[in-house]
């Protein structure tokens, strides 16, 4: 008898340490009772009747991912290729929540094929309505679309849509192969177009350059005459006071002045020889010729005195 007592009393401890259950963090354990609905037991240390209620599902309610590849054609007949991320979690941990989560399907198996075929469906859906040059930049407006579409009924089924990431769009070898030609022909015209305004640029910088050198040397041109004409007449103008104050020397002296005339004309013919390199030079060297040169010079010098 004793044996047996002990036998019942490890029975009966037994079948209440099986009561006792363990609840992760992150996933909420949901309890039947002759497979009805019953309770929900959150994480910790829990304890349910043992042999009668058992643990029908442990739902998580952490953020799970799933990768989709599907095709869709546009309006104008181009297949496109996405391949995106789909991120998801249960909505909250509320019990009507988690009561939606257990027993809207079978299995998560059921869930993940209604949850892609949804998805799925909505961005063909929108891609339809598109042409093909419109795709690649309409990522974030199918994101926002299938969002639209799709919460509602995601929130029937207890779950929350939390980002969908559109990884990659592509379209088949032939229209891929096109819009790279397309591509390369604006590059082209791009840099074409480019080079063409660097050399309108170049040329106008130029002719902008040229002219202002031009103008540049002919306003030195100019002041260069200027001056060489101020040189010229300064020069005479020292001449003429030189000869004059020569001039009345002479005559201080009683000498004649024609004298200085006389010196200047062999002076005159001397710088001929000495710097004509070659020149041939004509001058007449008779009398008469020295004569009307000196009746020249003394008109020029009485003309000289006049003005002074």
């Amino acid at each position: 008898m004793p044996y047996l007592n002990l036998i019942w009393l490890l029975l009966i401890f037994a079948i209440l340490f099986s009561g006792f259950v363990t609840v992760n963090q992150g996933t909420i354990a949901v309890i039947t009772l002759f497979g009805k609905y019953r309770r929900i037991l959150l994480p910790g240390l829990r304890f349910k009747i043992p042999v009668i209620e058992q643990i029908y599902k442990r739902i998580s309610i952490q953020n799970r991912s799933v990768e989709l590849e599907f095709q869709a054609v546009t309006i104008d007949q181009a297949n496109v290729y996405f391949k995106s991320m789909l991120l998801y979690s249960v909505q909250n941990a509320d019990e009507e929540t988690v009561k939606k989560v257990a027993f809207k399907f079978i299995s998560d198996k059921d869930l993940m094929q209604a949850l892609i075929r949804t998805v799925e469906g909505s961005i063909r859906a929108f891609v339809a309505t598109k042409k093909q040059a419109e795709i690649l930049t309409a990522r974030r407006e199918i994101v926002d679309y299938v969002k639209e579409q799709i919460d509602h009924s995601l929130e029937e089924w207890g779950y929350h849509l939390q980002d969908l990431q559109i990884n990659d769009i592509t379209f088949d070898q032939a229209v891929m192969e096109s819009m790279s030609k397309v591509v390369a022909s604006n590059n082209l015209k791009a840099a074409a177009e480019n080079e063409g305004q660097a050399l309108l640029i170049t040329k106008t910088k130029a002719a902008q350059a040229e002219g202002n050198a031009i103008k540049i040397s002919a306003e030195a041109e100019k002041e260069a005459a200027k001056l060489r004409g101020q040189g010229v007449a300064l020069f005479r103008e020292e001449v003429a006071r030189g000869m004059s104050q020569a001039a009345e020397q002479m005559k201080e002296a009683n000498l004649d002045t024609n004298v200085i005339l006389f010196s200047m004309w062999t002076e005159a013919i001397k710088n001929f020889a000495e710097y004509g390199k070659g020149n041939v030079i004509f001058l007449d060297g008779s009398a008469e010729g020295m004569d009307k040169t000196m009746k020249q010079i003394i008109g020029m010098m009485k003309l000289k005195e006049k003005t002074l």
